[in-house]
C-alpha cells in the first residue's frame, strides 16, 4: 500500500514549532514522495488540501475531537473522514484521501498535525525555501525580532536557501527566552529548557 512504510514508533513534540513525531514524519515522507512522483502540480494540490484540512481542524472543535478520539466506531470514522475531505475542497486528490484512510485504519489520526507539518517542511525543502519559527512565551518586541532576523539571515542555511520566511509563534510554556526551529534543526534557548535541566540535575543528586 502507498503508505505502508509509515508504521513505526513516535517521538514526543517539544516546546517549539514541531508537532511531528517519528511516526508522523514517516507518513509525511510517504505522501510527499507519492505526490511528487505524480507531478509538481499534484504536489501543490495536495499541499493546498492538507493545509485546508489543518485550518479546518484548528477552527472546528468537532473535527479536532474526531482526530483525537481513537475509540470511534467504523461508521463515525467514515463520517469524520467525509468531513475532512469536504474541508480539503470539492474534489480532493486520491493521495490526500488515501493518507487519511491509512491514518484512520492505523489509529494514527492524532498524528494529523505532525504529518501536515512534516509534509510542508519537505515541500519547502524541495522548493529551496527555509521556514524559521521563533517560539517565545509572549510576542517578541519588534526590535528584538528584527535583530534575530538579521542574525538568522547571516546563517549558512539561510544563504543557501532561495527564500526565507520567519514566523514568531507564542507558547507560554517556553516561560522565557526562545526556541528557534529551522529545517531539521532546533536551537532551544528557553527558560523552560533550563528549568528542566535543573530539575534533572537535582533529581540525580538526591
Amino acid at each position: 500500500m502507498l503508505f505502508a512504510s509509515a508504521r513505526s514508533a513516535a517521538l514526543s513534540a517539544g516546546l517549539g514549532r514541531r508537532a511531528a513525531s517519528t511516526i508522523a514524519l514517516k507518513y509525511s515522507n510517504a505522501v510527499f514522495n507519492a505526490a511528487l512522483k505524480s507531478s509538481p502540480q499534484v504536489l501543490t494540490k495536495v499541499q493546498s488540501e492538507l493545509n485546508a484540512i489543518q485550518a479546518a481542524v484548528k477552527g472546528t472543535p468537532a473535527l479536532s475531537t474526531f482526530i483525537h478520539n481513537p475509540t470511534l466506531s467504523t461508521r463515525d470514522r467514515e463520517a469524520g473522514l467525509a468531513a475532512l475531505y469536504a474541508a480539503a475542497g470539492k474534489e480532493p486528490s486520491e493521495i490526500t484521501k488515501n493518507l487519511f484512510v491509512v491514518l484512520s485504519q492505523n489509529g494514527r489520526l492524532v498524528e494529523t498535525e505532525g504529518v501536515i507539518e512534516g509534509f510542508n517542511e519537505l515541500v519547502a525543502g524541495y522548493k529551496g525555501e527555509l521556514n524559521v519559527t521563533i517560539t517565545s512565551a509572549a510576542p517578541l518586541p519588534k526590535d528584538i525580532q528584527t535583530r534575530l532576523e538579521t542574525l538568522l539571515k547571516q546563517s549558512q542555511a539561510a544563504q543557501q536557501a532561495k527564500s526565507l520566511k520567519i514566523t514568531n509563534k507564542v507558547n507560554p510554556a517556553v516561560l522565557g527566552g526562545v526556541v528557534v526551529d529551522f529545517g531539521d534543526k532546533t536551537i532551544d534557548l528557553s527558560v523552560a529548557s533550563r528549568v528542566n535541566k535543573l530539575n534533572s540535575l537535582l533529581s540525580q543528586s538526591v
